[in-house]
């Protein structure tokens, strides 16, 4: 069932079953105001009819009969009962069509005892008074069927009826053509998404100038295509740089060995074929390793196993493994106020990944510093743990800081430093996997300076 017909079977059920409950309250109240509007004709008929029994006298019967007969028009089948002061009956009348009643002792004695009276013979209303005049002790029962109000009630729960048909049918109609205006911008949001394949990335839905529900999902949607498209651009850029800094070393081998083939040489030239064979075939290692961390990488943490990592004793052991790598490189650490909560020093994360974040950020602070330098700085807050890594180098241009987090990206300062532009993008990824930042700021004054800021483990103990 499409929505169209969801809508207005729902609309109809809503307005059927407010137009049923309304009618329903209608008749209700209508049949209570009859049946009470005809007892008090009932109570006023009985009081009638004792009046003139005690002021009437002696003629009384004769009396009453000729009013009682030339009033028969008033109410349909009337019967009227009086009993004395011992419960003989001392006069009745049947109208047409009233049969006989005869009131038990023990419903003389009810009505004695309350007054009034009022209960259900068959199809008559029977309402019975206690009237005491002198030393008359009177029980009268008035009693009749209220044919004109039970029609007239009848006609209304038919007009109701028929009202409510015809309600349903106005609301049928009503509500498809009101869900086919709701529906028309659905669907043609539908016919402009579907007109978007991967061959036309570029194109956009028509959001609107409006701030309704459906302007809002056409703005989310196309603000997901602008990230679909910048994802698949940079996967595509990413393919391409991999298959260049792949083939690159693979085309120097190859090349290297066939020159080498050609004629025979002297061991130190094969020696020296070897050495070069061998940069390249690191070159290739390192690459393939960056590689594999950030494919890994991708898929936001599934597969990697989580553990608390204290960062400060991470740094420690990175500083001497930097060091490793390049012995001009020269590591400053500075830890600030630690916190009296230990939870405040740990983060919760993949220790692997995390020393290959700060070790990237690390190496690069002293690869591209003039002085092979780098100043980290760790700091604690309550929330959070901030480390930042510091140089001397080339200043980094604005225009070239939003796009030095892509793979194989290598910034106009890097010159012949050696480097495949994908530690940066490692880090990015393995940072943002374990929901944290990562920025930096570059001038002349300050030198350059990248933000790692983590979640410290009082935030998920916390709940923040």
């Amino acid at each position: 069932m499409n929505i169209r017909l969801k809508i207005t079977l729902l609309f109809t059920l809503l307005v059927m079953g407010i137009l049923s409950l309304i009618s329903y309250f209608v008749y209700y109240f209508t049949e209570q105001s009859r049946e009470a509007i005809f007892r008090q004709r009932l109570l006023a008929g009985a009081n009638n009819r004792a009046n003139l029994w005690a002021l009437l006298g002696d003629n009384r019967k004769d009396i009453l009969q000729k009013v009682d007969s030339s009033s028969t028009v008033l109410m349909i089948r009337r019967a009227i009962l009086i009993y004395d002061s011992s419960n003989q009956l001392a006069y009745q009348f049947y109208g047409t069509g009233a049969r006989p009643f005869t009131a038990s002792p023990a419903m003389l004695e009810a009505v004695r005892n309350n007054k009034t009276s009022f209960t259900q013979a068959g199809e008559l209303d029977v309402a019975g008074i206690y009237h005491q005049y002198r030393d008359q002790r009177l029980v009268v029962f008035y009693m009749g069927t209220d044919e004109d109000g039970k029609k007239r009630v009848e006609d209304l729960a038919s007009l109701l009826l028929y009202s409510l048909l015809a309600g349903v049918i106005i609301t049928i109609i009503v509500g498809y053509l009101f869900s086919t205006q709701l529906v028309r911008p659905l669907n043609r949001l539908i016919r402009e998404v579907n007109d978007i394949s991967i061959n036309n990335l570029s194109d956009r839905i028509y959001a609107g100038g409006g701030q309704d529900e459906l302007s809002r999902l056409a703005i989310t949607f196309n603000s997901l295509l602008d990230r679909l498209q910048e994802s698949i651009s940079i996967q595509k850029r990413f393919i391409s740089n991999a298959s260049h800094e792949l083939s690159t070393p693979l085309t120097s081998i190859s090349s290297q060995l066939q020159v080498t083939l050609n004629k025979d040489r002297s061991g130190s030239e094969y020696q020296a074929v070897l050495y070069s064979i061998q940069e390249d075939v690191e070159q290739m290692r390192q690459l393939t390793k960056s590689l594999l961390e950030i494919a890994k990488t991708g898929y936001e943490g599934g597969g990697i196993e989580l553990n608390e990592v204290r960062i400060d004793e991470l740094m420690l052991k990175i500083v001497p493994d930097v060091k490793k790598i390049n012995p001009a490189y020269n590591v400053e650490l500075e830890f600030g106020e630690f916190p009296e909560d230990d939870k405040s020093c740990l983060t919760y994360g993949n220790s692997d990944l995390l020393y290959s974040a700060i070790k990237n950020l690390t190496e690069n602070a002293c690869k591209y510093s003039h002085d092979k330098q780098a100043f980290l700085y760790l700091e604690f807050s309550t929330n959070e743990i901030i480390i930042r890594f510091k140089n001397y180098g080339d200043v980094i241009s604005l225009s070239e800081i939003d796009r030095i987090f892509h793979p194989f990206y290598r910034g106009s300062t890097a010159g012949e430093t050696r480097g495949f532009g994908l530690g940066l993008a490692l880090s990015q990824r393995i940072v943002s996997l374990h929901k944290g930042r990562l920025s930096v700021m570059s001038d002349e004054k300050n030198g350059t300076v990248f933000t790692l800021t983590l979640p410290s483990l009082t935030t998920y103990y916390r709940g923040v």
